[in-house]
């Protein structure tokens, strides 16, 4: 699959089935991540993947009633160091979350062109799951990421277009406003 329908195929897939995941793929989703880019290359991440079911498990009960996060045989969670990102980024302070959201736009397009579904999880207990994970207080949990092939195939499949703005509402040419034409 080329990068074009990997980004039409990409949703957020919420129910997974139970079947593992290999570990060649599993290596090539974890080099998608180390070669990702970010400002000034600072690199200002670490990414923990959650296998086992007990600590799965748990972090679904963090998600805010997101259970079917359990249910992925991997959640990434992806965390950044805002005191290693880039500092000059005008109103945003430093790059931790766009470099994270860069590198896990690359893990999703990734795992959807090896037949696998995603879903970006921004609603959790980022506390408790520093807690359970072991993770320092000045380190941010950006997004958890569950990671599985889908529990219906036919859940990975072109975003219907008509869904979609049109792009006489989204794009402009010089500046705000003034259409493509």
């Amino acid at each position: 699959m080329d990068v074009y329908e990997a980004i039409r195929k990409r949703r957020s897939i919420r129910a997974y089935a139970n079947r593992p995941i290999t570990d060649a793929t599993m290596c090539k989703l974890r080099q998608v991540l180390r070669f990702a880019p970010s400002a000034c290359n600072y690199q200002p991440w670490y990414f923990i993947f959650v296998t086992d079911s007990g600590l799965r498990r748990k972090i679904g009960e963090l998600c805010n009633g997101q259970l079917f996060v359990s249910d992925a045989p991997v959640i990434v969670v992806a965390c950044g160091y805002p005191e290693h990102a880039y500092k000059r980024m005008g109103g945003y302070g430093n790059s931790v979350d766009m470099d994270l959201a860069i590198a896990v736009d690359h893990l999703t397009l990734a795992a959807t062109a090896e037949g696998l579904g995603t879903c970006w999880i921004g609603a959790f207990d980022e506390q408790n799951i520093k807690k359970l994970m072991n993770i320092p207080e000045k380190v941010k949990v950006v997004t958890l990421i569950p990671i599985g092939y889908p529990a219906d195939e036919g859940m990975i499949r072109p975003v219907d277009e008509s869904l979609r703005k049109p792009e006489t509402e989204i794009f402009g040419r010089d500046s705000f406003g003034h259409p493509l034409g």
